[in-house]
């Protein structure tokens, strides 16, 4: 079954706890504290498998949640880190943020994504000795991991889509230019699955063509099978809108072509602007004036024309030569940048609450919708720390810090991050 979306929830491993320890030897009158850090948890991290044509392994498994750190122990022995875990994806696979929509990652290239990062590992009582403070009774937690919800879409890589109504010929043209072997069949969406064929043009020149299930009048709105896979022609460089110049269905080509425009325009307003070559299949059933009538109609609106017989490969040489000179011209497929996630939609739970302890004075506050706007700013920069110490007025934090008697200068831990205290 071709699956080409998919709604899977990411965890990173949370980083393992500091110890609590301290040296005692015999004849060692003061050992002072010795706990390890605790391990890093394990990330989520996304790897391109050439070998994956669709996201059918995540229909039933839903949830990936990496290894935690292990804790540290006396003896300043660190805890072990957890193993990263790898999720294999088709190329092409675009990952968004559910709630946000924005894109995470377009896997296109060989580069590995982290979608949900380990926590740190929380330190042991040695990081809190101080002159003052020489026997540190705690240590710190691990930090949780990323956790997201993401949903995974598929959208094919390929330089040329091959477009146009059921049983017109795109699957018998593209086996005729490629190695693809599509199931061909005298029937409507004989193919239900997007295929991929490789076209060469010697002295190491290729490019991609991909053909697209058929498509029918309303399409955009979830009719018929194309309504899924129109998402799979957005990166295509180039179009090729194959009609039946017979007519042989009963239907006119001029209509059919207008049609499936109307439905690329409803789905994507820049999709319907992509470069067209039209080519008319089935001229060993049409007539001369079917054929001059479709010529001078296409040639009026700018389209080039073309005219072919794919099953005896009449024509198919020519409507590829014509589709790699246009090729040459045309920009490289459609890469999906990354979008920054909007820090308001996790400033939403803070209702969700926070907890906050002290211990020989220092005021630890945890709270995991603080954790995640902590993980995406950047307080290195004025406004995104601005907008931080905003978020711990508005959540009531501050007054909590004030209500448990945090003086000024006064050390406030929150995850990773430390700072004294000022009002």
């Amino acid at each position: 079954m071709f699956i080409d979306t998919a709604k899977i929830k990411i965890k990173g491993g949370s980083g393992g706890n500091g110890a609590v320890s301290f040296r005692r030897e015999k004849y060692v009158a003061a050992g002072g504290p010795d706990g390890g850090d605790g391990g890093h948890g394990g990330s989520v991290i996304f790897k391109v498998n050439d070998n994956l044509s669709t996201l059918s392994d995540f229909r039933y498994k839903r949830k990936y949640i990496a290894p935690n750190g292990e804790n540290g122990s006396g003896g300043r022995r660190n805890g072990k880190r957890g193993e990263d875990l790898i999720i294999e994806v088709p190329r092409g696979t675009i990952i968004r943020e559910c709630e946000s929509g924005k894109i995470m990652a377009d896997m296109s290239d060989d580069e590995p994504f982290t979608a949900a990062k380990g926590g740190r590992g929380g330190w042991g009582n040695p990081h809190f000795a101080t002159p003052t403070r020489q026997v540190p009774r705690f240590a710190k937690t691990g930090t949780p991991g990323e956790e997201w919800d993401v949903t995974l879409e598929l959208k094919l890589l390929a330089d040329v889509g091959i477009i146009g109504y059921p049983n017109v010929g795109k699957s018998t043209f593209i086996s005729v230019v490629s190695e693809a072997k599509p199931v061909i069949g005298d029937y409507h969406f004989t193919t239900i699955t997007p295929v991929l064929g490789v076209v060469s043009m010697g002295e190491g020149n290729s490019f991609v063509m991909a053909d697209i299930p058929g498509l029918i009048e309303g399409a955009a709105d979830g009719v018929g099978l194309g309504h899924q896979f129109l998402r799979h022609v957005e990166r295509c460089r180039l179009l090729v809108h194959v009609i039946d110049a017979s007519g042989s269905e009963g239907r006119d080509p001029v209509e059919d072509f207008e049609k499936i425009n109307l439905e690329l325009e409803k789905f994507s307003s820049e999709l319907a602007q992509r470069e067209q070559i039209v080519v008319a299949n089935k001229i060993d059933l049409a007539e001369d004036e079917q054929i001059e009538r479709l010529k001078k109609y296409f040639s009026e609106k700018g389209y080039e024309f073309l005219t072919m017989c794919a099953p005896i490969n009449i024509g198919a040489k020519e409507v590829i030569n014509a589709v790699w000179s246009k090729l040459k011209d045309l920009p490289p497929v459609k890469r999906y940048e990354p979008e920054p996630i909007p820090l308001d939609i996790f400033e939403k739970k803070e209702k969700d609450g926070f907890k906050i302890t002290v211990q020989d004075g220092v005021y630890f506050v945890e709270a995991q919708w603080l954790l995640k706007i902590l993980q995406q700013s950047d307080l290195d920069d004025y406004e995104s720390l601005q907008y931080f110490q905003r978020v711990l007025v508005s959540s009531g934090i501050i007054d909590a810090l004030l209500d448990k008697g945090i003086n000024e200068g006064d050390t406030v831990s929150i995850y990773d991050l430390e700072f004294d205290f000022v009002n």
